[in-house]
């Protein structure tokens, strides 16, 4: 009978933890994210949960089901120690990924070195972190010999070769990607959820208006993106961005004037 629910509406006593926290956490008792963020925050820097006093209250037992489950969820937290645990998951298993690397790399053809104080200092920063050292954070010490460093950078200024050999020592894996094809373009523009195109459907909805796009629009979309990215400069799929702002500029000032429930096509 309990296994299919047939008691869930019979009443029992269950000691529950009283209601209370840290007055110096500030957290919206309406969102279930924030609030479970403070309460991690608060298990790091106190050394695990806090233990609460009890209150014997009568509910329902499909109400006691989950109280007493994130009681004994609580109770096997106890003796996690999730500094450490936090502390050997990244040192073991952690990944950093370093966007734009080529930035502060400077072209050996080029004669104005100008920026290349900034430059180097981060290089010489950067270095003994993917070399392998320990570093000291607020949650104990951190050692970066296994932690995976993955790198990356558009290189239109400067070559992979440009960078200090010991940066290129600590990556000998290197992967060349193509640029954006016009396939690629139009998969982006239809293939995610919330792609740029539903993006724009979505936004003139809140006028009432209702805004189409043909199979046709978005190839044609996508084939002038691609042509631009070959033409002008390769941003990738920002490109899409750019297009279908100029798309959609004279529309976006117009919805707002055009009767409810009108229909638009691209």
């Amino acid at each position: 009978m309990f296994p299919n629910g047939m008691l869930d509406d019979h009443e029992v006593e269950v000691d529950v933890p009283e209601p209370g926290g840290d007055k110096n956490v500030i957290m919206d008792n309406n969102n279930s994210n924030i609030a479970a963020m403070s309460d991690l925050l608060t298990r790091m820097t106190t050394h695990g949960p806090k233990k609460q006093g009890t209150e014997r209250k009568k509910m329902p037992i499909s109400e006691a089901k989950e109280v007493i489950l994130e009681v004994e969820l609580e109770r096997l937290l106890d003796n996690v120690d999730l500094k450490k645990e936090a502390i050997i998951a990244v040192e073991e298993t952690g990944v950093v990924f370093i966007d734009v690397i080529d930035k502060f790399c400077s072209s050996k053809d080029i004669m104005s070195r100008s920026a290349d104080a900034s430059a180097e200092g981060v290089q010489r920063d950067l270095l003994p972190l993917i070399e392998g050292t320990t570093i000291n954070t607020k949650y104990g010490n951190v050692n970066t010999d296994y932690i995976l460093f993955v790198a990356s950078g558009a290189f239109h200024a400067i070559k992979p070769s440009d960078m200090p050999p010991e940066l290129q020592g600590r990556r000998p894996i290197r992967v060349e990607l193509s640029g954006l094809s016009e396939g690629d373009l139009y998969k982006i523009l239809t293939e995610p959820v919330a792609n740029l195109i539903r993006q724009q459907v979505e936004l003139i909805g809140t006028e009432g208006v209702t805004l189409e796009f043909d199979d046709d629009a978005i190839r044609e979309i996508a084939r002038v993106a691609a042509l631009l990215n070959k033409t002008v400069e390769n941003i990738g799929a920002r490109r899409l961005h750019t297009v279908i702002e100029r798309i959609m500029e004279e529309l976006s000032f117009k919805a707002a004037e055009m009767e409810k429930g009108s229909k638009v096509g691209e």
